[in-house]
């Protein structure tokens, strides 16, 4: 029972972490990735779609992406998404075949905004991960009948330790995007 309540937790930290480090992705540095195309949803036939699923995307040149869509009619709702998306500021061509977008050099002040970015969705997934903890405190607390006091004061420290290894871990993987971000 206690087990299950702690491997429940690990497993839905393990998640937290893994879309804190996808978010952290999406958010640009000084080159062109297609992870930071990775969240954008295209109105494609009325029905949001990730632009991955509509189109490929290639990296010819450090600030160059190449996006070729599956479907030719699908272009310009492409590069309207593309266009809208936030935090972006990149140049979008389209030649009626593929789109090019290129991302501007980024300035020092422009630096230091994504970073603000990057610390407030690493907040975000602190709090996720310790709302993890909550639910599964609450999880032991409900077993307080079945189990001992000892058991249970054992499992709240493995919690515990758990927890800090997931937060831990999130503040490494900011700690490595600020610098990625920051390097000129």
């Amino acid at each position: 029972m206690i087990s299950d309540v702690l491997a429940e937790a690990k497993t839905k930290m393990d998640k937290a972490l893994e879309i804190a480090k996808d978010d952290f992705g999406t958010v640009r540095t000084g080159r062109a990735n297609p992870a930071l195309f990775q969240k954008i949803l295209v109105d494609y036939y009325g029905s949001p779609t990730p632009l991955a699923q509509l189109a490929s995307m290639q990296n010819p040149e450090a600030r160059t992406l190449l996006v070729t869509p599956y479907d030719k009619g699908a272009l310009k709702e492409i590069e309207k998404a593309i266009v809208n998306w936030p935090n972006l500021g990149a140049n979008v061509g389209n030649d009626g075949a593929i789109i090019r977008v290129t991302l501007p050099e980024l300035t020092e002040e422009r630096r230091k905004e994504f970073v603000k970015i990057v610390r407030s969705k690493g907040e975000e997934a602190k709090v996720a991960v310790r709302n993890i903890r909550r639910t599964g405190k609450d999880g032991l607390d409900a077993l307080k009948s079945e189990v001992g006091e000892d058991e249970l004061g054992r499992a709240e420290k493995e919690l515990d330790a758990i927890t800090k290894t997931h937060v831990d871990a999130i503040d490494e993987a900011l700690r490595r995007k600020e610098i990625e971000l920051l390097e000129v």
